[in-house]
């Protein structure tokens, strides 16, 4: 069974149920990260675990939530083994798997329908890294 880390702040917390049922649905296995309600949390104690669990290969993706996603994508990654991409529509969710194997995708809950994060998600999952070229760009991110 695929497994899937997920976590996210409190502006990110209405997504995260809708997130996990679909991804269950969908065959998934699933850890939550936190946080567990909507009271203000700060987006870092939970990017950090999620970024950790994908880096250790004990999850082969996570998905990361906050108010913009801009907090939570720079967090993961500044983990050297994370490529978390910040994604709004479908093209980009596919375009951050094939060009540039991103292994964390990070949603802006206020500016993203959850229908749009669901079918994002969904592409994210289901593509792969084209490799080849990509791959020699890919392989000079890490510092």
């Amino acid at each position: 069974m695929r497994k899937i880390a997920i976590g996210g702040d409190h502006a990110g917390y209405p997504y995260k149920e809708p997130i996990i049922e679909w991804l269950t649905a969908n065959g998934f296995e699933v850890k939550d990260f936190g946080t567990y309600s909507p009271d203000s949390a700060d987006y870092a104690d939970f990017a950090h675990p999620v970024a950790s669990a994908v880096e250790s290969g004990e999850f082969e993706k996570g998905v990361l939530l906050c108010g913009s996603g801009q907090g939570v994508c720079i967090t993961a990654n500044k983990h050297q083994g994370i490529r978390a991409a910040l994604v709004w529509d479908l093209p980009l969710a596919a375009l951050a798997r094939q060009h540039n194997d991103a292994n964390v995708i990070c949603f802006p809950v206020r500016f993203i329908e959850l229908e749009t994060a669901l079918a994002s998600l969904g592409a994210f999952l289901s593509t792969e890294f084209e490799g080849g070229r990509h791959q020699t760009r890919v392989n000079k991110i890490a510092c």
